[in-house]
């Protein structure tokens, strides 16, 4: 019953039959846009697109959440604290590209296909994780370190024991604002040969086909949404052990 009421359960549920029912709204889109001739796309299963899309997504913000927390625990400590301001400084800037650009100049040096869009959307979802982890970080109480400190805790286990499951919180919201614009982000990089849920929608714009564009667009929005909730509930689910 717990389950049962968690909005994300239903959410995940309505994605599934959304993907399901797809291959058959042909007459759907046809009776909304009577001009045009193919109003389903059909290059590929759009359960093969989410999946692709999610793929690319996944990796990304595992790549993202990997440099982030790493390079905010680095400068958080003695040795990397003068490089704090360089590294944000860095991120900031890096977040600042728009991600059309950063595919442009990975395309030269890792050719068409799921790399350039992968790289674009893993320097796009640093800055939300740095950001989020250097909060959290910057939060955790000093009597909790002190406490720590004083029952002789080592530098590691300060860190691994106290310091990051009291930003934990912290972390999955950067974390989760990463994931939720990657989500969106990816669609561009079936515009370098990603497949991806923008597929359809960059071909609905070529072609003119708004059936193509909507397909596409309703997928990732409540993919987005669906995200989004999951983690909504797992931070509640963590909060105590994160407290």
């Amino acid at each position: 019953m717990k389950i049962a009421r968690e909005p994300v359960v239903w959410l995940a549920l309505l994605l599934i039959a959304l993907l399901a029912a797809m291959p058959y709204s042909a007459p759907l889109f046809g009776a909304l846009f009577p001009g045009v001739p193919h109003p389903l796309y059909t290059r590929a299963s759009f359960f093969e697109l989410t999946l692709a899309h999610c793929q690319l997504v996944a990796s990304s913000s595992l790549i993202a959440a990997t440099i982030g927390i790493g390079l905010a625990i680095f400068v958080t400590r003695g040795a990397g604290r003068e490089f704090g301001p360089i590294v944000s400084a860095i991120a900031a800037v890096g977040q600042t590209f728009p991600p059309v650009a950063v595919l442009a100049l990975a395309v030269p040096l890792l050719g068409y296909g799921a790399a350039p869009a992968l790289a674009a959307l893993s320097l796009y979802a640093i800055l939300p994780v740095l950001d989020g982890t250097l909060s959290g970080l910057a939060n955790v109480p000093a009597s909790a370190q002190d406490s720590a400190i004083g029952l002789g805790f080592a530098p590691s286990g300060l860190l691994w024991r106290i310091e990051l499951p009291l930003a934990l919180p912290f972390v999955l919201a950067g974390l989760r604002n990463a994931v939720i614009i990657n989500i969106g982000t990816a669609t561009i990089g079936s515009s370098v040969g990603a497949l991806s849920l923008g597929s359809p929608i960059l071909e609905g714009l070529s072609a003119s086909n708004p059936a193509y564009v909507i397909e596409g667009a309703l997928i990732v929005a409540l993919l987005a949404v669906t995200i989004d909730r999951g983690f909504a509930a797992l931070e509640r689910a963590l909060a105590p052990a994160g407290r």
